[in-house]
């Protein structure tokens, strides 16, 4: 499951790499499509995906499963209270972004819970009871 993991990671950073992050104009201010940064670990129970998504409210958050696909989507707007000049540079992306994680067979679906802290959405994801380690005594004669 982890060389899933690292390979959808691996192409995200080379898509990354070679421009492909959307960048489109609204006027004088650059929109660029932004991939949050995602930390994928697993215990005993379940597999939990952290999503960094500061500025983000959670109703603006839309989770799905479809095919054994689990997506995270949302968007960060730019609140603009000041006139556009008066910034001098904008290093931060806003826009809508996308995320999508295959999810090993181990898991149950029907169970995943999400909650948002901190600008840290993390999804619990747990997993089915036959896939947990369980720890057998063998008695020796």
């Amino acid at each position: 499951m982890r060389d899933l993991w690292d390979l959808h990671d691996d192409v995200d950073r080379l898509f990354h790499g070679f421009g492909f992050r959307g960048g489109r104009k609204q006027g004088n201010l650059a929109s660029v499509a932004w991939i949050p940064p995602v930390d994928i670990r697993e215990d005993k129970e379940a597999v939990i995906l952290s999503a960094e998504l500061p500025g983000i409210k959670k109703e603006d958050i839309k989770l799905g499963i479809e095919n054994g696909v689990l997506t995270v989507k949302g968007e960060r707007s730019f609140e603009d209270e000041q006139k556009k000049e008066n910034y001098y540079r904008i290093e931060r992306s806003y826009g809508s972004f996308s995320r999508s994680f295959e999810l090993p067979s181990t898991v149950d679906p029907e169970k995943i819970k999400a909650n948002m802290k901190d600008g840290v959405l993390e999804i619990y994801i747990p997993k089915k009871d036959e896939a947990k380690p369980k720890k057998v005594e063998i008695e020796v004669s």
